[in-house]
């Protein structure tokens, strides 16, 4: 099975780093396209193959994925048109608010036919086979399905969902990972001012983190019933957290999530 990523800016190129180090597709099995010869030059030792022709990538692969900004889609999939076999190959679209409707659109063919198609969210941590992925199949059968998520569970988690909740998908995770970051970011700016070196502040609060998800996933606790362990009556832990709400953090946080709607 070969696998085509068209488009290797920070998503694709993250897709693409995610399925190096997997164990689905070989890197010869990987064919990676982009029009800057430069992007490229970032796979060319990896052992996959590399072009700046869009349609050399498309008729060569079983999967078909083109992660480009949203704005390009329209351009990039009308050009890969008629190079593409719907019979026998699946397109996978990675792009924020493009439709299902917009994209079968573009890819019907003068006899009606259309391409199996998923609609997919992932996250930068595709890279390191740690997403958040979203897909959303659209006249795929269950085998597709089914290949299609365990292809993205490899690298990462993966939710099969429902067209009308991807922007949420979005928000939660896509934007998400960024809001984990600016978290990561003042807590590691706080343990400089509490006396910590900033390389070793970012170190600890970085595994302080990873830590609070491994507990999470591996007790399924709710995360207020994790709280109730480390809050003692009167204790510190407790005092910080009060702190943190009188500025409004849980509210923050929720109206961040809203407002990317």
């Amino acid at each position: 099975m070969k696998i085509s990523v068209i488009g290797a800016g920070a998503m694709g190129g993250a897709l693409v780093e995610g399925l190096l180090k997997g164990e689905t597709f070989s890197p010869a099995d990987i064919t990676v396209a982009d029009p800057s010869q430069e992007v490229l030059n970032r796979f060319s030792t990896t052992g996959a193959s590399i072009t700046t022709e869009n349609n050399v990538a498309a008729e060569g692969a079983d999967i078909v994925c083109v992660v480009v900004k949203p704005w390009l889609v329209e351009t990039v999939l009308k050009g890969i048109k008629e190079s593409l076999n719907y019979n026998k190959q699946l397109l996978i679209v990675v792009a924020a608010r493009v439709t299902a409707k917009s994209i079968q659109q573009w890819m019907a063919k003068d006899d009606g036919s259309l391409p199996p198609l998923f609609l997919c969210i992932p996250n930068i941590a595709i890279a390191q086979r740690a997403s958040m992925t979203f897909l959303v199949p659209v006249g795929t059968n269950e085998q597709q399905t089914r290949m299609v998520k365990d292809i993205f569970d490899e690298l990462g988690n993966t939710i099969v969902t429902e067209e009308r909740l991807l922007a949420a998908g979005t928000t939660l995770a896509s934007c998400g990972i960024a809001y984990a970051m600016r978290y990561i970011r003042a807590a590691s700016e706080g343990g400089v001012e509490l006396g910590f070196k900033a390389k070793e502040a970012q170190q600890i609060v970085e595994q302080t983190v990873k830590g609070a998800v491994e507990l999470l996933q591996a007790s399924h606790m709710h995360p207020e019933a994790a709280i109730d362990l480390v809050a003692t009556p009167g204790g510190v832990t407790i005092k910080g957290l009060n702190e943190m709400e009188h500025a409004g953090f849980t509210s923050a946080v929720i109206r961040g999530l809203k407002a990317a709607l």
